[in-house]
C-alpha cells in the first residue's frame, strides 16, 4: 500500500493514465495504443512503459503477448493501495466508492474505538482534543480536523494494520467530508467529543457504542444530502 509520491515526468504520467482508467475515459478491458499515448502525453515510451509498470503493480492493467497492454477489470484493481484510493477520490464524488466506503467504517471505527479506550495514552487523547478544538473552530478547516481527529483515533489502537488502515480509507473520508461540509449539515462536534469522552474514561463499550452512534448519524447526514442533490438535478432534455 505504498504511497507513490507524484514527482517528475514519471509521477505525471502514472497519476494521468491512472486518472483515465479510474474515471473510464480508458474502460475495462480497452488496449492501449502506446505509441498514440506517447505523443499525446508528451513523453518518451520508456516514460510511459515505466508507468504502466507502477499501474500493473495496482492491478489497473496487465500486458499479454499478441493483445497487447490492457486495461485490467475493476474486479483486479488493488482498491486498498493509497494511491488508488487517492487517484479515485481526486474526482467528482463516486457514490459506489462511499457505499463502500461507509460499510467498512461501520466494521472497522466502532471497534477501534474500543481499542483506542484500552490504549490511548495521555499524547494520544492531546491529539485527538486538538482535533476537536480545531473542528468546532468555525474558521478552521472542518474537513482536515475531521481527518485529524480520526487519524489520531486510530494511532490510539497502536495497531500498525489499523492505522495503515486508515491511511487508505482518509482519502475516501475527504471526499464524503467534501461533500457533507459543503452542504447543510448538523454539527459533527457532539458525537466527536462523545467519543473522546469515553475514550479517556476507558469506557470500551461506551466508545465503540458512541463511534457506532456518530457513524450512524454521519450517514443519515449523508443519505440526506445525497438524495437532496438527485432530487434537485434537472432531467436532460431530449433534442
Amino acid at each position: 500500500m505504498a504511497d507513490y509520491q507524484l514527482r517528475g515526468v514519471h509521477g505525471q504520467t502514472v497519476a494521468a493514465l491512472a486518472g483515465r482508467i479510474l474515471s473510464g475515459d480508458l474502460p475495462e478491458g480497452a488496449t492501449l495504443d502506446l505509441m498514440a499515448l506517447r505523443e499525446e502525453l508528451d513523453v518518451s515510451l520508456t516514460a510511459l512503459r515505466e508507468a504502466l509498470k507502477v499501474l500493473s503493480a495496482k492491478g489497473l492493467v496487465d500486458a499479454r503477448q499478441k493483445r497487447g497492454t490492457f486495461v485490467r477489470p475493476k474486479a483486479f484493481w488493488n482498491m486498498f493501495d493509497v494511491d488508488v484510493m487517492r487517484w479515485r477520490s481526486a474526482g467528482p464524488p463516486d457514490m459506489d466508492l462511499l457505499e463502500n466506503l461507509t460499510e467498512v467504517r461501520s466494521v472497522i471505527e466502532p471497534a477501534a474505538a474500543r481499542m483506542a479506550a484500552e490504549r490511548a495514552t495521555d499524547d494520544d487523547l492531546a491529539d485527538m482534543t486538538a482535533a476537536l478544538d480545531r473542528m468546532a473552530d468555525a474558521s478552521d478547516d472542518a474537513v482536515e480536523a475531521d481527518l485529524e481527529f480520526h487519524r489520531a483515533l486510530f494511532g490510539a489502537t497502536h495497531n500498525q494494520l489499523l492505522m495503515e488502515m486508515q491511511r487508505v480509507l482518509a482519502n475516501g473520508l475527504a471526499m464524503r467530508d467534501k461533500v457533507v461540509h459543503g452542504a447543510e449539515a448538523d454539527d459533527p462536534v457532539p458525537s466527536h467529543r462523545k467519543v473522546l469522552d469515553a475514550i479517556r474514561d476507558q469506557d470500551a463499550i461506551g466508545a465503540e457504542r458512541a463511534m457506532r452512534d456518530l457513524l450512524d448519524k454521519a450517514n443519515e447526514d449523508f443519505a440526506r444530502i445525497a438524495e437532496g442533490a438527485r432530487t434537485t438535478k434537472k432531467p436532460r432534455r431530449a433534442g
